[in-house]
């Protein structure tokens, strides 16, 4: 980083970008170089006028998915095709980034209606647990688990405290 005076401007906000990119993804030691310098030229391009899109992910987005469809779904994650990002649940993910329901984001990457939205083997782990519990069945437990107390007469009821 000779070439770049140490009163540079943008230091600042390319040493924060790229350390928050190298958090979330791997790059390697040789790759770091050249990461550094896009994206410093990438924030010095912003100030200019005329210049309205950077290249590199932002495009992505528009017409290209992040990762190959048939990869996008594994066993632990479903990767998000905007951003890459693997995730358990991706429902929250894309109202939360993209202001996008999930009907949308299907529509606009052509998946099926059934496409998965969480993980498989998260989805069997919740739904295993929800079993248990007896969710989803009359009186809401399962008939083992649902009464325990102290076998007291009058232990449902509730009790409540008086205000002085």
């Amino acid at each position: 980083m000779t070439d770049a005076p140490q009163n540079d401007p943008l230091l600042p906000m390319v040493t924060e970008i790229v350390v928050a990119y190298l958090s979330h993804n791997t790059v390697a030691m040789a790759d770091i170089p050249r990461l550094i310098a896009e994206t410093r030229q990438a924030l010095a391009q912003l100030g200019r006028p005329g210049s309205t899109q950077v290249n590199g992910n932002a495009g992505q987005s528009a017409g290209e998915p992040a990762v190959a469809i048939k990869k996008s779904v594994t066993p632990d994650y479903i990767i998000c095709l905007e951003d890459g990002m693997k995730l358990k649940m991706l429902k929250r993910h894309l109202r939360t980034a993209y202001d996008m329901s999930p009907e949308q984001y299907r529509q606009k990457w052509g998946l099926p209606a059934d496409y998965p939205m969480v993980a498989p083997n998260y989805a069997k782990k919740r739904s295993s647990l929800a079993r248990e519990f007896g969710l989803g069945k009359a009186g809401g437990r399962a008939s083992g688990k649902a009464k325990t107390g102290s076998g007291k007469a009058g232990a449902g009821k509730r009790r409540t405290a008086r205000r002085a």
